[in-house]
C-alpha cells in the first residue's frame, strides 16, 4: 500500500536533543573534553565579564562553536550560525535548545577584543596541552618543530608604494608614485609588469602586516604571514602555535617563543628537538643550547647525535598538522585582517585538533 504525506502540521513536538544524537558520535568524546577544560576556566570568564548589565552570548558558546567551524570545514561565521539554525548536532553541542534563537554571526567579532586581552583561547588551548601531558599522550622529552605559510586577504593590488595614498583617486595614475601608463580597474593596480615591487617600498593598504614573499624559485610572490607549530613527537599533539610575519627569519625567533612559553606554562623544556634545514645557524644553535635543548637538524653531516634519525622521522609529521589546518580547518588563507585575530583562530583550531586525537586516543574528560 502506498503511503502518502502528511501535510497536517504538529502543534507540539516533544522529543529530548540527548536522544538524537547516536551513542557512538565522535563529537560526544569531543564535548565531554571541551566542556571539561570549559569548566575550569569558568573563574576567567568571569573575571573578563562585567558583573552588571544584559547578559551576553556565553564564551563556552562562542569557543565550541569555533570548535566546530575547524573541525566541519565551515567557511565563515555567517555561515556557522545559519548552520547551527538548522543542524540538531550543532546545537546539541553548544547546549542550545531546539527552539533557542541562534546569536548573530557579529557576535565573534565583539567578542574576539575580550578574548586577546584576557587570554581565554590561549588558556583554553593551553588547558588542551595540559590535558594532554597528565593523561600521558603527549612526550615532554622530544619535539618537532615547523613553520607554514598563511596567506592574507589581502589582493596584491592592494600591495602598493608606501608614499601612495591608501585610496587613491579613481581614473588615473597617482602622479607621485606611478608611471601614467600603469593600467588601473576598479579595484586597483591592474598591471605590474616592468615594475619593481619590495616589501622596503611597498605594503599592502589592506593589511599592513602582510608581505611579499614566493615559497621558492620559480614561484610566483603573494602577500603572506607565517604560522608555527611545536609538536611532540609520540602521538603528533600540537604543543604551541605562533604567527609572525613572513620576512625569512622568524621560524627561529618563534621556535624560542613557543619553547619558553611551554616552559612558563607547562614547566619543562624538551630534550631534543627536531627541525629541517631551514633553522640552521649559529646564533639559533647557542639559543637551543642556553635551554639545554639538542637540535637536531636535517642536513646534519658527519657523525649525528643519538636519536637523530627517529628525530628526523617523527618531524614529517608536522606536515599532516599544516595540512589538517589547512585543508579541514581552512587555515590555508586567513580571513581576518590582523596577525592576532589569525592567531586566535589557529589557537583554536589547534585545540580542535588536539581534542580530535586525545579523543581517539581513547583520553577521558
Amino acid at each position: 500500500m502506498r503511503g502518502h504525506v502528511n501535510k497536517q502540521k504538529n502543534i507540539w513536538y516533544e522529543f529530548h536533543l540527548e536522544d538524537r544524537i547516536r551513542a557512538d558520535h565522535p563529537l560526544r568524546a569531543i564535548k565531554k573534553l571541551a566542556d571539561a577544560e570549559l569548566a575550569r576556566l569558568n573563574d576567567r570568564f568571569n573575571a573578563a565579564y562585567s558583573a552588571f548589565g544584559a547578559p551576553s552570548i556565553p564564551p563556552e558558546t562562542l569557543i565550541k562553536a569555533t570548535l566546530l567551524m575547524a573541525l566541519y570545514s565551515i567557511r565563515s561565521e555567517r555561515q556557522l550560525c545559519e548552520d547551527i539554525e538548522l543542524n540538531m548536532l550543532y546545537r546539541w553541542f553548544l547546549d542550545l535548545k531546539p527552539d533557542e534563537k541562534v546569536f548573530d554571526h557579529s557576535t565573534f567579532a565583539q567578542n574576539r577584543d575580550r578574548f586577546a586581552d584576557n587570554g581565554l583561547i590561549q588558556a583554553f588551548y593551553d588547558g588542551t596541552v595540559a590535558k594532554a601531558i597528565s593523561g600521558m599522550a603527549a612526550s615532554d622529552e622530544h619535539f618537532s618543530v615547523d613553520g607554514t605559510l598563511i596567506q592574507s586577504m589581502a589582493s596584491l593590488k592592494s600591495f602598493r608604494p608606501k608614499d601612495d595614498p591608501k585610496d587613491p583617486p579613481k581614473g588615473g595614475a597617482s602622479k607621485t608614485s606611478e608611471p601614467e601608463t600603469q593600467v588601473r580597474d576598479n579595484n586597483g593596480w591592474a598591471d605590474f609588469k616592468g615594475q619593481k615591487r619590495s616589501n622596503a617600498t611597498h605594503d599592502s593598504k589592506t593589511d599592513s602586516e602582510a608581505r611579499l614573499y614566493r615559497k621558492g624559485r620559480g614561484r610566483e610572490a603573494k602577500l603572506y604571514h607565517t604560522a608555527h607549530v611545536l609538536m611532540e613527537n609520540r602521538n603528533g599533539l600540537m604543543m604551541a602555535v605562533e604567527v609572525g610575519p613572513a620576512d625569512g627569519h622568524e621560524e627561529r625567533r618563534a621556535t624560542i617563543r613557543m619553547l619558553k612559553h611551554v616552559k612558563r606554562r607547562h614547566h619543562f623544556l624538551p630534550k631534543t628537538l627536531g627541525q629541517d634545514a631551514g633553522y640552521k645557524g649559529e646564533g639559533h644553535a647557542q639559543d637551543l643550547r642556553k635551554l639545554g635543548i639538542a637540535q637536531h637538524i636535517a642536513g646534519l653531516k658527519g657523525r649525528k647525535p643519538r636519536g637523530w634519525t627517529a628525530s628526523q622521522r617523527c618531524r614529517k609529521r608536522i606536515e599532516q598538522l599544516f595540512g589538517w589546518a589547512k585543508e579541514v580547518a581552512n587555515a590555508a588563507r586567513t580571513r581576518f585582517i590582523g596577525r592576532w585575530k589569525t592567531k586566535l583562530y589557529l589557537l583554536a583550531a589547534g585545540a580542535t585538533y588536539n581534542l580530535l586525537r586525545m579523543a581517539n586516543l581513547g583520553l577521558t574528560a
